[in-house]
This record gives structure tokens, C-alpha cells and sequence, in this order.
């Protein structure tokens, strides 16, 4: 890796295929394999995480919204593309740029049914999304009649898979309440295609499902976390390897002496003599200000500096006392060693937050 003179998120990959092939190993011959990539791929960037995933041969994309799945076809995406969550105002853009909804309650179900009508469309492929214990989005089981009935007297559609989504797939403390899910999908999967009388797709496990649950793979699975370098576990982050690392650079040197504060509200005050260094990152590139004062560290040298003070907008402050470092040495925030994990630990969170909230107005440097 190039030593930076700036402020950036270097993207891998390598990283990236070594994690894709990783999981493709663990999954069952012949099952399919979606890619998530919402949330600008998780932080990192989206069309070019697709374009390469779309190379190393990905059956199905995800995103979360209308205007995610847009960016990738202008990007020039051909794969299938599922949105996850999207709103009925954009139903006809979906439909212009051959988007696949979720459809997950009937008022979302009904305004697509007469946008496809409205757009002259026959077959065109849908995802219906039940609600197996998550409580987040999704059909109930009595809704399957309904829906079955609406299907069989309206060709505009026709249905490419029913989903569902694990809630605590990752918990081993919670096998129990995962298996009851498992059974709950099978279940509505046997009464729905009774109904409907074709088979559509059925998908039901994420990164940790995929890794945990190998019964539960079914004809397809969907992987966001475990794409990007994480498995959720201690045991299982061993065979991944993160794909982003944010560096930056050492902006000034400064000298505080024993009883001077740093930072706004003067929320540091030096109990010694001290040196900091300050970094140009702040809570406006996603570095919250959850952190600070202790909670969260930046790597100078191979050596832990812990932010002081307050979180700025655009800045913090690490306390460099006993690292030999200068003014424009590298700094790295996160990557390999010590991971997005490891960082957001120190606050009390999860690796999924910090990634996802990298600012976009930091440069992506993609390591081909």
C-alpha cells in the first residue's frame, strides 16, 4: 500500500475476492449467491465493488433503495437487482431501469400492481418479503391467501423469489429462536408455492446465516458484511479480510503542558506534560462524537494514539506522547490490523456503523 499525503479510504480488491470466494466455499453447489452492496457498498463504493463482483460472476444485486439501484445500471450493471425498500413514488423509475422491488405489506403490493399495469408490463419479476420474527418489514403468514389471489388474476407480475431475514443469525445464544424462523420461512414457502402453483426463488440467509445455518441456504443467499472483510465473530473473522482502510496524515504537532485543555468545551485537560498530533478527519467523514476522550484509537507507526477531547468537525486529536512520529506522517484510522471492529468496539458499537458512515467527500482510492 502507498504511503498517503491525505486523508482517504483505499479500497481492495483483492481483499474483496479473497472474502467472496471465502463465502462461496461455505454455501451449498448450486445455491445462487446476491451481492449487497447499499449504502454505497457499505462505504466504500458501489459501482466499482458491483462492476468487479459482476466480473467474479454474483447471480443478483442488493440495494436498499430506488435511486442506489439507478446509480448501478448507469454504472453499467446488467446483473438483477433487488431493492429492498422502495417507495411507491418510485415504482415507474424501477420499472424504467428494470429494478426488482421487495413488496412487503399491501399497500406496497397494490401501488405496484397498478404501476405495472399503468407501464403495460407482463411478468414482471417481484420479491415478496415475509416476516418471520425480525418485525421490521414483511407480510404475516395470513396474508398468503391474499396475496395468492391477487397474483393469479393480475399477469403484469409474476413473482421471482419470497424472502425473509434472520434476526440473530450471528448469536449462538440464540439458535432456538433462528431454527424457529427457519421453520416459520419453510412453512409459508410450502403454503405459498401450493398457492400460486409455480416455485419462485426462496432466500433467507445473510452473512451470518450463511456461515452458521447451512441448512437454511436454500436456492439463494445474500451477503453484505462478510463481502467487505467481517464475519461477525471472532472465530469466523479469521477468514476475511477487510477491504477498506482509512488512512490519514499527521497535520501538527502539539506541545500541552500539565493543566492545558484540549479541543472544544475543553473537554480533555492534561493531567501531565503530553504531545498530540492533530488528524484531519472529523465527525463530518464519520468519525462520531461517540468517540474522543479515550474511546477510539488511530494507529501511528504500528502504535495506538487515542483520540482526546472532543471529536471535531473536521478534525481530531491524538495523544502521541510516546510515539516517535512527525508532522505528515501516515495515520491509520482502520484496515487490517486493527479493523473497523476494533475501532467502533471502543464506543461501544459495530463495525457495520463506522464503515457505512465514511463521508463521501473523502477520496476512494480502488487498489486493483
Amino acid at each position: 500500500m502507498l504511503q498517503t499525503k491525505e486523508t482517504l479510504l483505499e479500497i481492495d480488491l483483492k481483499a474483496l475476492k479473497h472474502n467472496f470466494e471465502y463465502l462461496k466455499t461455505r454455501i451449498t453447489n448450486g445455491t445462487k449467491f446476491m451481492a449487497v452492496v447499499k449504502a454505497y457498498a457499505y462505504g466504500s463504493d458501489s459501482q466499482e465493488i458491483a462492476a468487479y463482483l459482476q466480473g467474479l460472476e454474483v447471480d443478483y444485486f442488493a440495494v436498499a433503495f430506488a435511486n442506489e439501484g439507478v446509480a448501478l445500471r448507469d454504472a453499467g450493471i446488467t446483473k438483477p437487482i433487488l431493492v429492498l425498500h422502495p417507495q411507491p413514488i418510485n415504482y415507474k423509475t424501477l420499472i424504467a431501469r428494470c429494478l426488482e422491488p421487495s413488496l412487503y405489506n399491501f399497500k406496497s403490493f397494490n401501488k405496484f400492481l397498478e404501476a405495472a399495469l399503468e407501464e403495460k408490463q407482463q411478468n414482471y419479476p417481484v420479491h415478496i418479503k415475509f416476516n418471520t420474527g425480525l418485525n421490521r418489514l414483511g407480510f404475516d403468514e395470513v396474508d398468503i391467501e391474499e396475496i395468492n389471489n391477487k397474483l393469479k388474476t393480475n399477469s403484469s407480475v409474476k413473482v421471482s423469489s419470497i424472502f425473509s431475514h434472520l434476526a440473530a443469525s450471528e448469536d449462538l445464544n440464540e439458535t432456538e429462536f433462528t431454527s424457529n424462523q427457519i421453520q416459520a420461512f419453510k412453512s409459508i414457502s410450502n403454503k405459498f408455492i401450493e398457492g400460486i402453483g409455480y416455485k419462485p426463488m426462496l432466500h433467507l440467509c445473510n452473512t451470518s446465516g450463511i456461515l452458521n445455518y447451512p441448512e437454511a441456504h436454500l436456492d439463494m443467499v445474500r451477503s453484505g458484511i462478510g463481502l467487505y472483510g467481517f464475519g461477525n465473530s471472532k472465530k469466523e473473522d479469521v477468514h476475511f479480510t477487510p477491504i477498506a482502510t482509512l488512512k490519514s496524515v499527521v497535520s501538527q504537532i502539539h506541545s500541552i503542558e500539565k493543566g492545558e485543555t484540549v479541543g472544544y468545551n475543553r473537554a480533555f485537560k492534561s493531567d501531565r506534560s503530553i504531545l498530540t498530533a492533530t488528524i484531519p478527519i472529523g465527525h463530518a467523514d464519520g468519525i462520531g462524537r461517540q468517540y474522543g476522550n479515550g474511546k477510539g484509537f488511530v494507529t501511528i507507526h504500528g502504535k495506538p494514539a487515542y483520540i482526546v477531547g472532543n471529536v471535531c468537525m473536521d478534525m481530531i486529536m491524538v495523544n502521541v506522547t510516546d510515539i516517535e512520529c512527525q508532522e505528515g506522517d501516515e495515520v491509520i484510522i482502520f484496515g487490517k490490523h486493527p479493523t473497523a471492529c476494533q475501532f467502533a468496539e471502543t464506543a461501544n458499537t459495530i463495525s457495520y456503523e463506522i464503515i457505512t458512515a465514511i463521508s463521501q467527500r473523502i477520496k476512494r482510492l480502488i487498489i486493483k
